[in-house]
């Protein structure tokens, strides 16, 4: 069965995080953006890890659901045809790793993901003795990925680590502040355990599978969520059992249980390009080297982007793309097209939250109003900006403003309306994919 899955996520208990982000509430907003499977996150805070206890309870093997008092008590509160859609969650935790290696200090975010909350107590078991698991939900530990990785193959063998969001300047494997240039040379003997990696907002599939290594893993994609709203911003599709180990035999094998992934556009992701934000420059790998990877205003080094530091380690060139590949969907945030049709900034504004929530009333769930629904059902029914906006999405019409060092991009389907910045607006017509 399809399977959308959104494995990396946050509680409240996570600094920069909404309140609202408990799981009454992300049951809820997983039903609307249509989400079948979702990560707990967080799993390392003693007061997220007593949450979940109290309000999951077992189902399929590995997967956990809302238990039905509060279930039933989210499900008023939804249209009738969103309330019986499947909710089932995944235990996971980002961890932040921050330690010195080969000389330089090391700054890495992890996914960690376990099928029982037995194998979850074995490992926070182990990590509260090193550090503070109950300072943030996303707790820093001064501890090599390594030994993290070995601290989750010896709770259990069915347990995941994935390194998240590898491309990010400052935390991430691949990251150009402080990260590595191999999964070898980041986890040593133990990186045929690393059966997976997490692209991040600022990169997409294409991007990653121009390094050879990144070949033999399974690409995935999450939201990284921190509000409810934005949970599937990104995630990855799969055609498994309702069941963990099926879904994590899919990640080892990387067969076809793995579909693809639904993607950010990675030029609005905020790392996407280099620059400085202070300084409001922003440039394209090319203008970057023509600088020498020095800001031109105030003479300290650019926060160099994923588009650049894609480059500098990948064995491909920027047009490659792999014979047979799993499936790229790209998407924009159904609020995002809403608020440029009613021409307002926010998409928190009370006439984007009507027309959203009239839209999923009427259709569906968010990723079927953006995968699968016909532009001309959208019209037929009186919403044909909305059903240009959609067409217009599917065909890859978009204008880009590419973010960068921090600001996120500004992706629009409607040329006419786009912001400035005093930086350069790129067109892209056709499939996207290559990062340009």
């Amino acid at each position: 069965m399809e399977l959308i899955i959104d494995l990396h996520i946050h509680s409240h208990f996570s600094r920069a995080c909404s309140k609202d982000m408990n799981i009454a509430s992300l049951y809820r907003w997983g039903k609307i953006k249509g989400i079948n499977i979702i990560g707990t996150g967080d799993f390392t805070h003693p007061l997220w890890f007593a949450e979940a206890l109290e309000k999951l309870e077992p189902a399929e093997p590995g997967l956990f659901k809302l238990k039905d008092e509060y279930a039933r008590e989210q499900d008023k509160t939804l249209p009738k045809n969103l309330q019986d859609k499947l909710i089932r969650f995944i235990l996971t935790a980002e961890i932040s790793n921050i330690y010195s290696k080969g000389g330089k200090v090391r700054k890495l975010h992890n996914l960690v993901v376990a099928p029982s909350f037995e194998v979850v107590s074995k490992i926070n078991g182990q990590l509260d003795r090193i550090g503070n698991l109950k300072s943030d939900g996303r707790p820093i530990l001064g501890l090599d990925s390594k030994k993290l990785l070995q601290i989750v193959l010896d709770a259990s063998a069915d347990a995941l680590l994935i390194p998240a969001h590898i491309w990010t300047p400052w935390f991430a494997m691949f990251g150009s502040k402080s990260g590595f240039d191999s999964i070898e040379e980041a986890f040593e003997d133990l990186a045929p355990h690393i059966h997976a990696i997490e692209t991040g907002l600022s990169s997409d599939p294409f991007m990653n599978w121009r390094l050879k290594a990144l070949q033999k893993v399974t690409i995935i994609s999450n939201s990284d969520a921190h509000s409810a709203p934005k949970l599937g911003r990104e995630a990855t599709v799969f055609d498994t059992k309702l069941d963990y180990f099926d879904i994590v035999a899919g990640i080892k094998t990387n067969d076809k249980r793995v579909v693809g992934t639904i993607e950010f556009y990675p030029q609005e992701g905020k790392y996407h390009y280099d620059g400085h934000r202070a300084c409001g420059i922003r440039f394209k790998p090319s203008e970057s080297k023509e600088h020498n990877l020095i800001c031109p205003k105030c003479g300290k080094p650019l926060v160099l982007g994923v588009d650049y530091r894609v480059d500098q380690i990948a064995d491909f060139p920027e047009d490659y793309k792999p014979e047979n590949h799993k499936k790229v969907e790209y998407i924009i945030p159904l609020s995002e097209m809403l608020s440029e049709i009613f021409n307002v900034k926010s998409v928190n504004s009370t006439k984007v939250k009507a027309e959203y929530e009239k839209l999923y009333s009427t259709f569906g769930d968010e990723f079927s109003i953006l995968r699968k629904i016909s532009a001309r059902e959208f019209s037929d029914k009186g919403f044909t900006k909305v059903a240009e906006a959609i067409s217009n999405m599917r065909a890859g019409k978009i204008y880009v403003d590419p973010g960068f060092d921090g600001v996120f991009g500004i992706i629009k389907v409607f040329g006419n309306t786009i912001e400035k910045r005093q930086l350069t607006e790129d067109k892209i017509t056709g499939q996207m994919g290559l990062g340009i």
